[in-house]
């Protein structure tokens, strides 16, 4: 895969067998084309293990040859000495900064236009300028040096003279080739920006949490940090990425005539560059651009905090020069700030639908991201422990779009005076049930779910759905005008709904309002399965009723379980059991249960439960669905496979048993050939059902 030349010794006066000499640089060449693949296109080509086998062996070579390893090499990225401090690297080309267009507003970008065309001299009716539109990254700028192609130095902006050698850090970023590709000039120096995409920085925090270490407050911050660290190990735990955008110190090179072909030119070399960029024509080209990346701003996998328009054509560029060693033909042109300060006043609780409760924080009000705050989560109690914020601190917000603002962290500083921490409360600020917090979690809940109005619309809605109730007709928009005009406070009053109040609602016609009716009274023929999981006990999905129906066979065994009972039932762990018991301990839900029951609602007793006599034949093993089956409904194959024992999971993995596979077969059936499972049809379904091997 390599034609580089090869020396006899490669620099030492041990000579390198030929043969080990060509492998070590075919295993490079492979290895640098699959990272670029894998990291810069996102288009991996070879498997996980099969890269590994590869940097194994050229491992196992150079620790037979050490001659063999270059400093381009693969297995170089992490070199895991721990560097005393950070040399001053001095910019062969300076590292100026861009000027800042503070109207966040369109207007900036026609008012850079209007100065362009000024500085240039251009008539009215001259044509629009083209520009070259790029995002402005939150992270670290970088300036990354090539000799014939081979990373030799990185180094940060500093004070734009003078920034620091961050070199063995820069080797552990992915994205960032240690050797370029194709025809590479003696020297080119690349520059780009450092930045931590949003999942990797969440990763980052919740390994941090798990290790009781501190958490990082944003991306930018921890991807600063990262490049920062004197181990170069701790930094290849930091998961960076990297966009470049330009060029410093050139030597033997043609340059692109523009800055858009330039960036196809360092792209062409293996470097990542930024999709999202265009060229634009004129001052209505760059208002595009700022209101298209704005909209898309917040569905981006990293920050940005604006954009960046430069005068496409370089010869132009050099015709414009700068202006207090910022450059006239560039503009950063910034979105609304995202994070903002702002001083804590108090902290209450909101109960939402579910029955969380989630500390707020009451702001002096900010503008951030767009709009003016007051309001701002701070998630649950350990996260607000974990930020060590208190009532009168001064803390920074944040809001991304229409992203609930929540508070990052405080400001550091001195206390005047001694604050408590903030504790949860005992009782529910709503309804005065008992709050809970299971075992390991991090919420704490009201427990009075079927009786709590901040979770009444949610109780309902869950009471109603197809998989529990199935009341046809009882949607989100009914159950809004239902609650707020006070026809319902529970559960139970669904069942004293006539057509009369019914058709007396907003867009609620007779007929509708008696199919409702009719739907309410088909569904008093429930099933005890169907009825335990409407009930919308935490933890208690559509196959724990079913096994707890089974278990007990009737509703006041269940009711009236211990959590030693409880946890004899299959799959029931205490967790479970828990959620159960606190459920069931709790007056307001067991008199919600009775009074469903004095409406109708009604099952044969000891429906469901086990028939020891019953034939079992897919106990203990587990099912995957997947497409459309010829007869059968997912529902019906499910219901099948769980009366002969068996367990349907929704993903395949390598303790899947079957995986059942219709039309129109997905990815889980592609996961299921790679893992080598049994693949079921229908037929072959109903085989197993009746005991029989299926045909294949």
């Amino acid at each position: 895969m390599s034609d580089q030349p090869l020396p006899a010794s490669l620099g030492t006066d041990v000579p390198v067998p030929e043969v080990a000499a060509r492998r070590a640089a075919d295993l490079r060449a492979q290895l640098h084309h699959h990272a670029h693949r894998y990291y810069v296109l996102d288009d991996p080509a070879l498997p996980d293990a099969a890269y590994d086998a590869l940097f194994q062996e050229l491992q196992a070579l150079e620790a037979a040859h050490p001659a063999l390893r270059t400093p381009d090499s693969p297995t170089q990225r992490v070199i895991g000495q721990v560097l005393d401090g950070f040399a001053p690297v001095r910019h062969a080309v300076p590292m100026l900064s861009i000027r800042t267009e503070t109207d966040t507003e369109p207007s900036g970008a026609v008012a850079f236009d209007a100065r362009v065309r000024r500085e240039l001299e251009l008539p009215e009716d001259a044509p629009p300028v083209a520009y070259a539109a790029e995002l402005k990254f939150d992270g670290l700028a970088l300036n990354l040096r090539y000799e014939h192609g081979v990373l030799v130095q990185a180094a940060t902006r500093g004070d734009g003279e003078t920034g620091e050698d961050v070199t063995q850090n820069i080797r552990t970023v992915g994205q960032i080739p240690l050797k370029l590709q194709g025809a590479a000039p003696p020297l080119l120096e690349v520059r780009g920006e450092v930045y931590m995409r949003r999942d990797a920085f969440e990763r980052l925090n919740e390994r941090q949490r798990e290790q009781g270490a501190k958490s990082f407050v944003n991306p930018r911050n921890a991807a600063a940090g990262a490049v920062r660290q004197l181990d170069p190990a701790i930094a290849a735990q930091r998961p960076l990425s990297f966009f470049a955008y330009g060029l410093g110190a050139v030597d033997g090179w043609d340059e692109p005539p523009t800055h858009s072909a330039l960036l196809d030119a360092i792209a062409g070399f293996g470097l990542p560059v930024c999709a999202d960029r265009t060229v634009a024509a004129g001052a209505d080209g760059l208002v595009a651009f700022h209101q298209a990346m704005g909209a898309k701003r917040d569905a981006l996998p990293f920050d940005i905090d604006g954009v960046v328009y430069k005068v496409n054509d370089r010869a132009l560029q050099q015709r414009l020069g700068f202006v207090t060693r910022e450059p006239r033909w560039a503009v950063a042109h910034k979105y609304p700030a995202q994070e903002q300060m702002t001083t804590l006043n108090a902290i209450d609780i909101q109960v939402g639908r579910t029955g969380k409760l989630t500390p707020v924080a009451k702001l002096a009000p900010v503008f951030v991201g767009g709009t003016t705050v007051s309001n701002a989560t701070l998630h649950n109690l350990f996260e607000l422990r974990r930020k060590g914020v208190r009532v009168g601190d001064t803390v920074i917000v944040r809001r991304a779009g229409d992203v609930i603002p929540e508070v990052v962290g405080r400001v550091p500083g001195e206390r005047l005076a001694y604050v408590p921490n903030f504790r949860m409360p005992r009782q529910c600020p709503v309804c005065g049930s008992a709050v809970k917090r299971e075992r390991g979690g991090m919420d704490h809940r009201c427990s009075g779910g079927l009786f709590c109005p901040a979770q009444r619309k949610q109780a309902i809605l869950h009471f109603a759905g197809r998989r529990a109730m199935d009341v046809e007709g009882l949607g989100d928009k009914l159950v809004d005008q239902l609650v707020d005009s006070g026809l319902i406070r529970t559960l139970p009053e669904l069942y004293t709904l006539g057509v009369a109040k019914l058709s007396a609602l907003e867009r609620m016609g007779e007929k509708s309002a008696a199919n409702l009716v009719a739907g309410l009274a088909k569904s008093r023929q429930a099933t005890l399965p169907r009825f335990l999981y409407a009930l919308g006990i935490r933890q208690v999905g559509e196959t724990t009723a079913k096994d707890l129906a089974r278990h007990f066979g009737s509703l006041d065994r269940i009711m009236d379980a211990s959590t030693e009972q409880l946890l004899q039932v299959k799959d029931v762990g205490p967790i479970v059991a828990a959620a159960i018991r606190t459920f069931f301990d709790q007056p307001h839900n067991r008199e919600v249960v009775e009074q469903l029951r004095a409406a109708g609602i009604a099952w044969p007793e000891g429906e469901g439960a086990i028939d020891s006599a019953a034939p079992q034949p897919l106990a203990g093993q587990t099912f995957v669905l997947t497409g459309t089956l010829p007869t059968l409904s997912r529902d019906d194959a499910k219901a099948l496979i769980e009366a002969a024992g068996g367990k349907v999971a929704g993903s395949v993995s390598k303790k899947t048993h079957h995986v059942v596979a219709g039309a129109e077969a997905g990815s889980k059936l592609d996961k299921a050939r790679e893992l080598g499972l049994s693949i079921l049809d229908e037929a072959g379904l109903r085989s197993l059902l009746e005991g029989s091997t299926p045909a294949g």
